[in-house]
C-alpha cells in the first residue's frame, strides 16, 4: 500500500500529535516500523519506479513526476529529457511473481505512462484507475478516471479504491496473490469528507505545527482503508499467511507553487517534497510479514524504496532481476545492520516545490548535497543534525570532496543524465523564489 505525498512525520505512530491514525498505528505495533526509510526521489513517478523494478530512477533515465513541469525561461539549467514512462524492458514485481503463479493487481495511481505503458503491460492482470496521471481530477465522483465504478453515491475515491481491493482479495482468497494499492490520498486537490474536515478544524487550534484540517481528514480516510484491508484480510483467514507494506513515495508537500499556506509539516526534518533535504524523501514505512517481523519493533538502518523487489525476491527465494536495492530480510528479522553504507539521489531538475536540481549522497551518518547550479556543497551530520541546520562543508571539507567525488563516480555508474547550462539564462530575470524555497545553509 502506497500513500501519495504522505510526510515522515504524518503518522501518530511516527510522533504527529494532530493526525489520528489508528490503524497505521496498530499496523506498526503488530510488525516492524522503519525510523529512516528513504524514497528513492523526492517527487512520484521515479519512486514508483524504483519500488517495481529495485533500480535507482537515475538508472533508469526517470527522474522526474510524468510529464514533468515546464522548462522555466530564465532558469540558469536546462533540466535533461527524461522517460514518460517506464520501460517495457525492465521487470516489475508483478512481472516476478506472476511468473512463480501470483494472479497481480494494480488498484489506484498509476503515473508512470499511457498506452502502451499501463499495468496490465508491465505484469499485472488488474488495472483500475491507473493511468498516465498523477492526481485524480476529483475525490468525488464523476472522478473522471476511466474504468472507475461510480455507481455508490457519493462514494469518496480512497473508500472506492479499498472496496476494489476488497473485492480483488475476496476472489483471490486460495491463491497467491500481488496486490499493489498506491492510493491517490493525500495528494492534491485537498478534498476529504466534511464531517471529518470539521473534526479536525476544531481539532487544528490547539496544533502549532500541523493543523491543514482537510489533509488531516484526507490522511483519516486513507488510515481507515488500510484498516478495512487489515480486516478483510483477517475475516478471510489469510492475515497470517500474507505480506503488507506500508510506505510513502516521497516526503510530505509543504507548498505547491504559490500556495502560502503548508500542507503539512515534516519538523524537525528539514524542507518537504521536491527537494533533497530530509522532509523531501524521508517517508514512513511499516512491513508486516508474519513470520518474518516481530511485534512492535523499530528500525533505525536507513533502507531505500529500491530494496522492497530484492528483499520479496530474498524471501520467496526467486531470482531477483539485476537491480541497485539490496535484500533487507535480516532488518525484517531483527538485525540492526544492512551489508550498504551508502545511499544516493540524482534530480536535475526544478521541482514545483521550489527545488532546484541537485544529488545527495548518505553514507553513514553524513549525508552531502551537492547543487547542479553552481556546485555548491552541503554537508551535514544527520545523528547530531537530522534538521539539516549546520552545514560542515567549510568544516569538513576532506569529506565533503570525498563525497562529492563518490557520487560522481556513481553518477557515471549509472549513466545519469545531467542538466545544462541554459543559454538563455538571465539573472535579471531569474526567479526562483517561489513560496516554500529553500535557501542555502551558511557553512559552518
Amino acid at each position: 500500500m502506497v500513500a501519495d505525498d504522505l510526510g515522515a512525520m504524518d503518522l501518530a505512530c511516527y510522533g504527529s500529535r494532530y493526525h489520528i491514525t489508528t490503524n497505521l498505528d496498530s499496523l506498526a505495533t503488530s510488525g516492524l516500523q522503519f525510523t529512516q526509510a528513504y524514497a528513492a526521489c523526492p517527487v512520484c513517478s521515479p519512486t514508483r519506479a524504483s519500488l517495481l523494478t529495485g533500480r535507482y530512477p537515475g538508472r533508469l533515465h526517470l527522474t522526474d513526476w510524468i510529464p514533468g513541469r515546464r522548462q522555466w525561461p530564465s532558469a540558469k539549467l536546462l533540466a535533461p529529457a527524461f522517460a514518460q514512462q517506464l520501460p517495457l524492458e525492465e521487470i516489475t514485481l508483478a512481472e516476478m511473481l506472476k511468473k512463480e503463479g501470483y494472479v497481480t493487481a494494480s488498484i489506484g495511481k498509476w503515473h508512470l505512462g499511457g498506452k502502451g505503458f499501463l499495468p496490465v503491460d508491465q505484469g499485472f492482470d488488474l488495472n483500475y484507475a491507473g493511468t498516465e496521471r498523477g492526481s485524480p481530477p476529483s475525490y468525488f465522483p464523476p472522478y473522471q478516471i476511466p474504468g472507475v465504478e461510480e455507481s455508490f453515491d457519493q462514494e469518496y475515491l480512497t473508500d472506492n479504491l479499498t472496496r476494489r481491493a476488497e473485492k480483488f482479495l475476496e476472489e483471490n482468497r486460495e491463491i497467491p496473490f500481488f496486490l499493489y494499492l498506491p492510493h491517490f490520498a493525500v495528494h492534491t486537490p485537498l478534498q476529504a469528507k466534511r464531517e471529518k474536515t470539521e473534526f479536525y478544524q476544531r481539532r487544528a487550534g490547539m496544533m502549532k505545527a500541523q493543523s491543514e484540517a482537510v489533509y488531516a481528514a484526507m490522511l483519516e480516510s486513507l488510515d481507515e482503508g488500510v484498516g478495512r484491508i487489515v480486516k478483510k484480510l483477517e475475516e478471510l483467514q489469510i492475515a497470517d499467511n500474507t505480506a503488507i507494506f506500508f510506505l510513502s513515495d516521497n516526503g510530505g508537500l509543504r507548498y505547491e507553487g504559490s500556495r502560502p499556506v503548508a500542507v503539512t509539516n515534516n519538523a524537525p526534518l528539514r524542507a518537504g517534497k521536491g527537494h533533497l533535504f530530509e522532509g523531501g524523501i524521508r517517508i514512513p514505512m511499516i512491513v508486516r510479514w508474519p513470520g518474518v517481523t516481530k511485534r512492535s519493533t523499530t528500525c533505525d538502518v536507513p533502507v531505500c524504496t529500491i530494496d522492497i523487489l530484492p528483499t520479496v525476491a530474498d524471501l520467496l527465494k526467486l531470482n531477483a532481476p539485476k537491480c541497485d536495492g539490496i535484500s533487507i530480510a535480516s532488518l525484517l528479522r531483527g538485525g540492526k545492520r544492512s551489508h550498504r553504507d551508502t545511499l544516493y539521489w540524482h534530480y536535475p531538475h526544478y521541482s514545483n516545490q521550489g527545488g532546484v536540481p541537485a544529488g545527495a549522497v548518505r553514507n553513514g551518518q553524513q549525508k552531502l548535497i551537492e547543487f547542479y547550479e553552481d556546485g555548491r556543497l552541503e554537508l551535514y551530520d544527520l545523528k547530531t543534525d537530522p534538521g539539516e541546520k549546520r552545514n560542515l562543508a567549510r568544516r569538513l571539507p576532506q569529506a565533503a570532496k570525498k563525497l562529492q567525488e563518490q557520487l560522481r563516480r556513481w553518477r557515471e555508474s549509472v549513466d545519469a543524465a545531467m542538466p545544462n547550462p541554459n543559454p538563455a539564462y538571465d539573472e535579471i530575470r531569474s526567479d526562483q523564489k517561489l513560496t516554500g524555497y529553500e535557501q542555502p545553509t551558511p557553512p559552518a
